[in-house]
């Protein structure tokens, strides 16, 4: 059966302020296929022309690389016309899914519940006082990157001010969101099914870099403990989000919940982390389906 796929590269690494967590992902999805008996060869597009999967005979390829390049449409373009097959969103979902203030205004005037924002600009500079004024404590989020990458809280417009001058390092519009204190939630999407729920919680004030790969302290509870009702609703919400942006093939939704119990899109990952600590697999894992039949049940989408 895994014949059917022929040769497959499985594209990691990349040049994005991701590079490393790519790395990961990519070896266990190939370490995977392998596993499975499939075809697979690691290829890295930093290190090596993408003309050479040509050459090298590859027929279709698992994307695994997060971040801009890999998961903003630029690579989807490059493979497009080459005429090789790949797993998860096309060019268009992938760059609107990447664009968090895009997404957000998306979001907005289809009438989905999301937190309440502004959009600050490098050219035009910000009034860190009046943001301050108008929504309190916020969370800064450049609009291009992913990984919590750039990412702070802020309540006094000292600490607004240099967070702000942190994120315009990696983006030069940045996403200004109002704190929503509560629960943090994800849907992972696969095919057009959304999956169970999962709950992170977090002693770090927010899921962040740390809180996602370098710390032991986080907590995952999957399915999350919420009502049956709740996890519909999320579970609507999400896949609302995700066909709103053009999202296909399999992905993540992330949301929180307020302390009056209403829920907030945050965003949609169109490349999520595939490592053994990662969500999606979680999420498969508990409707039975193992690591391994989860990256193939992916690549199959590409026939």
């Amino acid at each position: 059966m895994s014949s059917q796929f022929g040769k497959v590269a499985v594209l990691l690494g990349g040049s994005s302020a991701e590079r490393e967590v790519s790395l990961k992902s990519g070896n266990a999805v190939l370490n995977a296929f392998v596993s499975q008996g499939v075809d697979a060869i690691a290829f890295d597009p930093a290190e090596r022309n993408l003309w050479e999967l040509k050459e090298l005979g590859v027929e279709r390829v698992f994307i695994a690389l997060h971040g801009r390049g890999g998961e903003d449409g630029t690579i989807q373009g490059a493979l497009e016309f080459m005429g090789i097959p790949y797993t998860g969103s096309g060019v268009l979902g992938s760059a609107l899914a990447m664009d968090k203030v895009r997404c957000k205004h998306l979001f907005q005037s289809a009438k989905l519940s999301t937190a309440p924002y502004a959009v600050v600009s490098k050219e035009t500079g910000f009034d860190a006082k009046a943001l301050i004024a108008q929504f309190g404590k916020v969370m800064v989020k450049p609009s291009h990157e992913g990984s919590s990458i750039g990412m702070a809280q802020a309540d006094s417009e000292e600490s607004l001010t240099g967070a702000l001058n942190n994120a315009f390092k990696f983006d030069d519009q940045v996403l200004v969101e109002q704190w929503i204190t509560g629960r943090e939630f994800t849907v992972s999407m696969l095919g057009k099914d959304a999956l169970p729920v999962i709950e992170m919680r977090t002693p770090r004030g927010f899921y962040d870099y740390e809180a996602k790969y370098q710390v032991n302290s986080t907590q995952y509870y999957c399915p999350a403990e919420i009502s049956a009702a709740h996890t519909e609703q999320l579970q609507v919400m999400a896949k609302h989000a995700f066909e709103l942006v053009g999202a296909t093939g399999w992905g993540r939704v992330d949301a929180m919940q307020d302390e009056q119990g209403h829920f907030y899109l945050l965003e949609v990952n169109t490349v999520p982390g595939m490592t053994e600590k990662s969500l999606v697999p979680m999420a498969a894992k508990a409707t039975g389906v193992s690591f391994e039949q989860l990256v193939v049940r992916i690549l199959e989408q590409t026939l």
